[in-house]
């Protein structure tokens, strides 16, 4: 995984990784405050020979002293120096529970012994390492006299009394806040690296180019009121999501570059991805460019151009497929351009047979007669096997992939189910992309200031080697090789 997948990662999950960074600093926060404080007081002695001599003498005292000083480190935390300790300041503890709070170290090469204690309270420190230090002194005296009698060979003398300590050397509130916002980061991120590789849902072109090599024609950007004025017409003309529209309009004049086919067959993997408004809005695209179109709504069993247009949808495709009247009859005309449109009529109970009927073959050949382009709106692919039974009938089919909706192995699914009928998809529309956030495009359509500036912009995309579709950036090369290579073998199996 590159730099930038995890920089989307981090983006697309902001909001848990600054939750969690947060509740780590409150946890230190609260742990710094209601831990007891620990205050460490230290004293220092100096271990030394009292014969005094030749300098050779001097010299082997103290390669005696540098050699015994480990010894006295340990006899520090012994009963035998903690107890008269404990017995002076009247302590209630054992001598084993006191030493857990005392810590004795040297450096080997030096000849001083540092005692450092810790306790609740700096006054008690302060006073136990006074204690310790005595009686060490006076341990030490006593274990190193001559059995012979005479005073000990070895002496030892503080150096640095014990003093109160003014701070605690715990809890460490800088350390600790600064330890706790680590570790609410690290779970952050854990936690936002295990949400993405358990959310299989497809959320841009990055992620769909991942697990399918089908070409992506095009990119529909979101809108919050798509759902109330779903129609490109029903914008400015130089709105964000209309230009997507006619951006897949031009590239789909590469993808049948060797098609001799005029029909688009439109689906998706399941329900709600956005199938019915892309075939809509595109038939509006095509129409807007001066060509003759019909659009049919061969979604039978959830059909949804009519309520769009507002036409009667009550006569249309299922009255020409039994024969109850012409087909001249039934289309009905839509808008200022030359686009007519067939509703779906009335449900019938069996739509996958209707839709692979001859009849439905015959229709279609018809359209492709009288029109330039022929749009059919087709039901999703995994609920029902309508879509597939009529892919076979048409030459070309474009599969819409709901942003956030459907998920890669449905994705993957229903591209499957119509590769084992034998069906060639022209290349995917990606709906309800976002605009902005971790999973935007670099490049959005914000309207034109003017047609210099437009074709300036135009020339700009194509020297960078790209096709811009509405918010999406797609490399140039990759993709409109596929839609050629794609368009060449459907024309070699039709020949």
């Amino acid at each position: 995984m590159e730099l930038r997948h995890y920089l989307r990662i981090v983006r697309r999950n902001w909001i848990i990784i600054l939750a969690l960074s947060l509740i780590g600093l409150l946890a230190a926060g609260a742990f710094s405050v209601l831990t007891k404080p620990v205050y460490t007081a230290q004293t220092q002695l100096f271990v030394a020979t009292q014969n005094s001599g030749s300098v050779q003498e001097l010299q082997t005292g103290s390669s005696f002293i540098q050699a015994r000083v480990s010894s006295y480190v340990v006899t520090a935390t012994t009963p035998t120096v903690l107890q008269p300790a404990i017995d002076t300041l009247g302590l209630t503890v054992s001598p084993q529970q006191l030493a857990k709070s005392i810590k004795a170290t040297s450096d080997l090469k030096t000849v001083l012994i540092s005692i450092s204690v810790s306790d609740q309270s700096p006054v008690q420190a302060a006073a136990i390492a006074h204690a310790v230090a005595s009686s060490l002194i006076t341990a030490v005296d006593t274990l190193e006299k001559p059995e012979s009698g005479g005073p000990s060979t070895v002496k030892l003398s503080v150096v640095t009394p014990a003093t109160a300590p003014a701070a605690p050397v715990s809890p460490n509130l800088k350390v600790n806040l600064l330890l706790g916002l680590i570790v609410g980061m690290g779970l952050g991120m854990a936690a936002a690296l295990l949400r993405t590789s358990m959310d299989t849902r497809v959320r841009s072109a990055n992620d769909l180019q991942r697990i399918i090599s089908t070409p992506i024609l095009g990119s529909i950007a979101f809108e919050q009121d798509a759902l109330k004025n779903p129609l490109m017409s029903q914008k400015s003309p130089q709105n964000r999501r209309s230009e997507s529209f006619r951006q897949l309009r031009t590239n789909l004049q590469f993808a049948q570059v060797n098609s001799r086919s005029k029909t688009l067959l439109i689906t998706s993997s399941l329900p709600g991805e956005g199938k019915s408004t892309t075939a809509t809005n595109l038939a509006l695209a095509m129409a807007e460019a001066g060509q003759s179109v019909v659009l049919v709504d061969a979604d039978l069993r959830r059909p949804m151009v009519a309520k769009y247009l507002g036409l009667e949808g009550a006569a249309g495709l299922t009255t020409a497929l039994v024969g109850e009247a012409n087909i001249k009859d039934l289309l009905q005309p839509w808008g200022s351009r030359d686009l007519h449109v067939l509703t779906s009529g009335r449900i019938p109970p069996n739509p996958s047979e209707l839709l692979g009927s001859e009849a439905m073959s015959t229709l279609i050949g018809r359209l492709e007669e009288h029109f330039d382009a022929v749009v059919i709106d087709a039901p999703p692919l995994l609920p029902v096997t309508d879509a597939a039974v009529l892919a076979q009938k048409v030459g070309n089919v474009i599969v819409v992939v709901g942003c956030h909706t459907v998920k890669h192995q449905e994705v993957e699914k229903a591209l499957e189910s119509l590769k084992l009928v034998d069906v060639d998809v022209l290349g995917v529309v990606l709906n309800r992309v976002s605009v902005k956030g971790p999973d935007s495009y670099s490049y959005s359509y914000s309207g034109y200031t003017s047609n210099s500036t437009a074709e300036a912009d135009e020339r700009e995309r194509f020297s960078n080697g790209r096709i811009a579709s509405g918010t999406m950036d797609t490399p140039l090369e990759d993709d409109f090789d596929k839609l050629i290579r794609g368009a060449e073998t459907r024309a070699s199996r039709r020949g």
